[in-house]
């Protein structure tokens, strides 16, 4: 019974049937990539999902595992067959229930680098002895889709040779691997020679087609499934397919990752080249594995595709399976090299790629400050007007009521273009500014990012306060000249006030009044924004860690809301400090000055002007800025050696956090998903999931 049996002794089960359970400490062996789960945090999500106890114990039923936890099922009326299949591969003591003990061995599973093939294993050791019988083996495969579809003979020489011809021999773990890898070969073979009536060595393009569609459904893009006839065909109208073209044309799909392999070599790794069949063929010589008729196939898909002649990178993409498909393999080699690049890429490339990869940064983040600046102008403006309007005792002092009312009065008396005065050396500065900020938050991010590729919170803090830092030396002269200009249309009557006059008047060092108010806002803002744009990205995330550009800018947006409001105080300090003098009004003679006479004369409201000006104005300039800065980043990215920037790509780079779409899936568990699919893509191994008609 279940209930009796205690952790040790199903751990002693386990691992009499997977040997090599003892070597699945992840956490202990370099060569493993996926973090084991911490034991506790296993246990507490086992217990989230356990339906069922039995005398004070804890289990869990088929259908917790399939269908609520990983979810490779679900409910409407699933095949009663393949649910106690998967679900006893867990269950090693076939007692129809899981325990802890299991459910924590199966995540170790998980984690080894031959997952699939030990996943497979698993499903045909029906009585969880570490081997497979023959009737295992025939058994499962009778129940394939595929098998239904085009039977195999399990009386061929290709049984005989693997269970022995009376079929009484045993099938280890490692032997089962080249079975399960030739047994698909040779079920083409068997469906090849049933089709060639005549036995000429060829049958007909709809007879190709009909084995293609049985029983390699899965190696078959859309693309190639419409296209199989037409690529046998080759003009001619009446061509047989031969034995030697239909294994080639097997292999080729099989061996795609391959090709592009092949390709990025002939082209140096430019993926926006073309390469002629010779090339091709000249680069493949290093590859037996592909044969000139593979590649012959290989371009008459292509040419089907477009009619250059020529092979382009995107030809891959679409002819490959395996596209889009996260397998382990495939997930854990995206972290290991992630990890590399970590670890030493920045330390292996030159510095004349270090610098170069700066300077490209540098150069999106100035195209995306400017585009974030000018979209937002005339809020600033108003902002700017509104924080250094004084509500003291002085006659007519009070031109504005709010925000609104500020934005009609300065159309209505300087036009729509008064929106915009200032705006060109706001331009001027505001390209390097944004762009220093943005590559400074950058750099120290991959500074301070860990080998596992997180960033803790006091990093990312860190990182943005630093980016703020530095950007004041662009940000102050910058500031003091257009808060200058954006007020000078406030004066009736009085000559226009240029940028050029204003830097005259104020000299160099006037160009740095209230630089120390300037650094008590923006070290702030930027310390609250980045992380707080980092954390907000991987919120909006889709299942697969993909930001749309419409989650960027909202992303974006929101982080600006408290970065902007929270430093208002210091940026109506900085204002107070950097406006031209006017008779009458007060003059401050620096922060502490500058406190003590607002708080006296106006309270502490004040420090709170233009608080939503400013944050109308921050948040959506930073979210065109951010969004522009991203895409500049995925659409004109240069590979410089260097670890890309986080949000350049599509896809997140820290994989380890879309590796499943069950927040719960921890540990092993992250590959379960991927687990499952490879073996039916890679394997063909796929088992009716739903009740057929008629059941």
């Amino acid at each position: 019974m279940a209930g009796q049996d205690t952790g040790g002794g199903k751990l002693e089960i386990v691992s009499k049937i997977w040997p090599i359970f003892k070597t699945a400490k992840c956490e202990d062996r370099k060569a493993d990539l996926i973090k084991r789960a911490d034991l506790e945090e296993l246990r507490e999500v086992f217990l989230k999902y356990a339906t069922k106890e039995v005398e004070g114990e804890k289990f869990m039923t088929y259908a917790d595992f399939v269908f609520d936890y990983l979810k490779v099922m679900d409910r409407a009326d699933p095949d009663s067959y393949t649910l106690n299949l998967l679900a006893s591969t867990v269950d090693t003591s076939r007692d129809g229930l899981i325990s802890f003990t299991e459910f924590q061995a199966f995540e170790a599973l998980l984690c080894l680098p031959d997952s699939m093939y030990t996943l497979a294993f698993q499903i045909f050791d029906r009585n969880g002895n570490g081997f497979i019988t023959c009737d295992e083996f025939e058994n499962i495969i009778k129940h394939t889709t595929l098998n239904s579809r085009m039977p195999f003979n399990f009386n061929s020489d290709f049984i005989q040779l693997h269970f022995g011809k009376d079929k009484s021999r045993k099938v280890n773990y490692t032997e089962f691997t080249q079975l399960l890898h030739d047994f698909h070969d040779e079920h083409a073979s068997q469906a090849f020679r049933k089709l060639d009536k005549g036995n000429t060595g060829a049958i007909t393009p709809k007879d190709f087609e009909e084995i293609m569609l049985s029983l390699k459904s899965y190696l078959l893009t859309p693309f190639t499934r419409e296209n199989l006839i037409n690529a046998t065909m080759g003009g001619e109208r009446n061509r047989q397919v031969s034995y030697s073209y239909f294994t080639a044309f097997i292999s080729l799909l099989n061996n795609i990752e391959l090709c592009r392999r092949i390709f990025l070599a002939a082209t140096r790794r430019d993926t926006s080249k073309e390469v002629t069949k010779e090339e091709l063929l000249y680069q493949a010589q290093e590859f037996t594995q592909i044969t000139p008729l593979e590649i012959d196939i290989l371009f008459t898909l292509a040419s089907l595709n477009h009619q250059t002649g020529m092979l382009a990178y995107s030809d891959l993409d679409i002819i490959s399976a395996e596209g889009g498909r996260d397998t382990p393999f495939k997930i854990q080699m995206q972290i290991a090299e992630q990890r590399i690049r970590l670890e030493q890429g920045t330390h292996k490339r030159t510095a004349f790629l270090a610098v170069s990869e700066q300077l490209y940064r540098f150069s999106l983040g100035a195209l995306a400050g400017a585009t974030g600046a000018t979209a937002v102008y005339p809020i600033d403006l108003v902002k700017t007007r509104i924080q250094n309007q004084r509500t003291g005792s002085y006659v007519g002092e009070l031109m504005y009521k709010n925000s609104f009312d500020c934005f009609k009065k300065v159309v209505r008396h300087e036009g729509v273009r008064g929106l915009y005065r200032g705006l060109a050396p706001q331009l001027v500065g505001v390209a390097p500014e944004k762009a220093i900020k943005l590559t400074v938050n950058d750099f120290m991010r991959d500074r301070l990012m860990r080998k596992d590729g997180t960033l803790p919170l006091w990093a990312e803090c860190m990182a943005g306060g630093m980016a703020g830092g530095s950007q004041v030396m662009f940000t102050n002269p910058l500031e003091i000249v257009k808060i200058r200009l954006q007020v000078a249309g406030e004066i009736v009557g009085k000559s226009r006030v240029s940028a050029i006059g204003v830097i005259k008047d104020l000299g160099f060092f006037g160009l740095y009044k209230g630089a120390r108010a300037c650094l008590l806002r923006d070290i702030p803002f930027s310390a609250i924004y980045f992380p707080a744009y980092a954390n907000a990205k991987k919120f909006f995330a889709d299942e697969n860690g993909i930001n749309t550009p419409a989650t960027l800018l909202l992303s974006a947006t929101i982080a600006g809301m408290p970065a902007a409001f929270l430093p208002t105080p210091a940026d109506v300090i900085k204002t107070r400090l950097q406006v031209a003098e006017r008779a009458g009004q007060t003059t401050y003679k620096g922060i502490l000055d500058c406190c003590r006479k607002i708080t006296a004369e106006e309270g502490l409201a004040a420090f709170w002007k233009g608080s939503v000006a400013r944050v109308f104005r921050s948040s959506p300039q930073f979210g065109v800025t951010l969004l522009t800065y991203e895409l500049l980043q995925r659409y004109l990215y240069v590979d410089f050696g260097g670890s890309r920037p986080e949000g350049s790509e599509a896809k997140s780079v820290h994989m380890e956090d879309v590796l499943s779409r069950n927040p719960d899936h921890i540990g092993g568990y992250r590959l379960a998903l991927a687990t499952f699919d490879g073996i039916e893509t890679k394997f063909g191994l796929m088992l009716p999931k739903f009740k057929a008609s008629g059941h």
